[in-house]
């Protein structure tokens, strides 16, 4: 028997230590029973008290859960997609890069589901496609989002699917699998660093030829969610036609594909 696809799982946090405290033991003991699953919590600048906040957190079930690794103390805050980056590049030669967020709005049963999908697939001869999280009530998955939550996801999902041509259902899901092969193609593309960079990272796997496969999941609303509705939905638009615009660069350069 060879041993499972290993898995480097980071967890992106900005003054998250009131929520994570909820999550992460149990995510812990599930990755613990998945095997080959590393996990990093990611401290994205915060203050200095919450950054020791999240130590302290992490250190008290590292004695307990050997796939809990030390924090990564970043010194400023990157956004984001440039803490998950961060904590990807430390992968130590993993097959696969994933993140989940802090809060539990996905359960930590639903990420050892995707853990399972991707050791299914590494077995595979075919190249293997990324796997992102989508928050559908299909296949018998619950969503639990506030009203207003979900139409401005309706509203963002369908403008990057017009200006990017993409028939994506929710490319903003905070949980994602990605191959670290397919990743490693497109790492020196990716610039966005704040909310929307699921949206770049999705194209660019696109544009080299890996496929993404949308998984339902059972997903509730967190409260505690640091997304201005108004700003940061702004910020988002903007950033998608920039990835727009430089997508169409780059595929200049590359002759159209």
């Amino acid at each position: 028997m060879t041993d499972p696809a290993r898995i480097h799982l980071v967890i992106p946090c900005f003054r998250e230590s009131g929520r994570i405290g909820h999550f992460l033991p149990d995510l812990c003991r599930e990755m613990q029973l998945c095997g080959g699953v590393q996990i990093l919590v990611v401290e994205d600048g915060s203050q200095a008290e919450e950054a020791r906040r999240m130590q302290g957190i992490v250190e008290a079930l590292r004695s307990q859960f050997s796939c809990l690794l030390p924090v990564l103390v970043l010194p400023k805050n990157l956004g984001k997609g440039g803490a998950v980056y961060a904590g990807w590049h430390q992968h130590q030669g993993a097959e696969w890069l994933a993140f989940v967020d802090a809060d539990g709005s996905c359960a930590a049963s639903e990420v050892a589901r995707l853990v399972a999908m991707t050791r299914a697939e590494s077995k595979l001869s075919k190249p293997m496609p990324a796997f992102f999280a989508s928050r559908i009530k299909m296949l018998g998955r619950r969503v639990d989002r506030l009203m207003k939550r979900h139409l401005l996801g309706r509203v963002y999902a369908t403008l990057v699917s017009e200006l990017l041509q993409v028939p994506v259902y929710d490319s903003q899901c905070g949980l994602k699998m990605v191959p670290r092969a397919a990743f490693e193609k497109v790492r020196d593309r990716l610039v966005v660093k704040d909310f929307a960079f699921d949206v770049e990272l999705m194209v660019s796997l696109l544009d080299t030829g890996c496929e993404i496969s949308e998984v339902p999941i059972h997903w509730h609303e967190t409260p505690g969610g640091k997304v201005n509705l108004l700003k940061d939905s702004w910020r988002m638009a903007r950033d998608v036609w920039r990835i727009r615009q430089r997508r169409g660069i780059w595929r200049g350069r590359c002759g159209g594909n």
